[in-house]
């Protein structure tokens, strides 16, 4: 007598099938949420455009406001045109430089950390030595990491190419993160830069805060002669001590500019509870030169 084949009731095997997406489904979820992403991203560019235009329609108001009342209060009127013409300006300049696309913090500091990580692991598998020196070289500035912190400086010649071979000393010859930032800030300076390393460090160390928006803190001190120490407090990019980090080449490119010779960058864990790091750049003078000689 054979066994009557009967229909599966519990429906189990059956749900499981249906339960599982094939991959069309699969498909048709990804354009989905990669067409929600497109959305938000530019919903989320529009806000932040029409809060820019917002401002400078503001701006523009109150500047021809203060336009019309200097035609109606002449005691006033030196203060009104001022203000009118500085609330009109700055609503062009407003408008103009409104920025077309927005890029979170979060993407620079990925990009940076794989920059960082990549160019320490290439330092690492050279037996180069820890310290970071910036040469400058004409009108220019390279980053110099040596094969051991005893050895001398390369001819500037010598630091065009990234691997410095050969005869003279050996190591690794970068463009510095803060190259063109102090190009930038070079721009945007309105008068010459200070010719006293401390006034130089804070005039640069205040364009990492102001103009890049790099960190919240960056104090620079005077640690003797031919050397100055600056406390770095809640950086952007972390951690504060990774290669070449933006705040500290700034500073270290433009003291190399600005005494036109080599500046030593040495960074260690701060004590301060205001700071995450300490940063320390060094240059030969006189006096220490003599002192390193005797």
């Amino acid at each position: 007598m054979s066994a009557e084949t009967t229909p599966r009731g519990d429906g189990s095997d059956g749900d499981a099938e249906d339960a599982t997406p094939d991959r069309a489904d699969l498909e048709a979820r990804v354009e989905l949420l990669e067409e929600e992403n497109r959305r938000l991203r530019s919903a989320y560019q529009a806000a932040k455009r029409s809060q820019y235009r917002r401002t400078a329609l503001g701006l523009a108001l109150v500047g021809a406001l203060a336009l019309g009342g200097a035609a109606l209060f002449p005691n006033a009127r030196t203060v009104l045109i001022a203000l009118g013409g500085t609330g009109v300006f700055a609503a062009v300049l407003t408008l103009y430089l409104t920025p077309e696309r927005f890029v979170a913090a979060s993407v620079g500091e990925s990009v940076f950390d794989a920059v960082a990580d990549n160019l320490t692991a290439i330092a690492a598998e050279l037996g180069l030595a820890d310290a970071r020196v910036y040469v400058p070289t004409g009108d220019d500035v390279r980053l110099f990491v040596p094969q051991r912190e005893t050895d001398d400086l390369p001819d500037a010649d010598a630091l065009d190419t990234a691997f410095v071979v050969g005869e003279g000393p050996r190591g690794l010859a970068l463009t510095p993160t803060g190259h063109r930032l102090f190009e930038e800030f070079e721009r945007a300076r309105s008068g010459p830069p200070a010719d006293r390393p401390v006034a130089l460090a804070r005039q640069l160390a205040d364009a990492a805060i102001e103009q890049f928006e790099l960190a919240d803190r960056a104090d620079p001190e005077s640690g003797g002669d031919g050397q100055v120490t600056v406390g770095l407090g809640d950086p952007v990019y972390r951690p504060a001590r990774a290669f070449d980090h933006p705040v500290a080449s700034l500073v270290g490119v433009g003291l190399a500019r600005g005494l036109d010779t080599p500046v030593t960058v040495e960074t260690r864990p701060s004590d301060d509870d205001r700071y995450d790091t300490l940063v320390t750049y060094s240059w030969k003078t006189e006096a220490n030169a003599e002192a390193e000689t005797a």
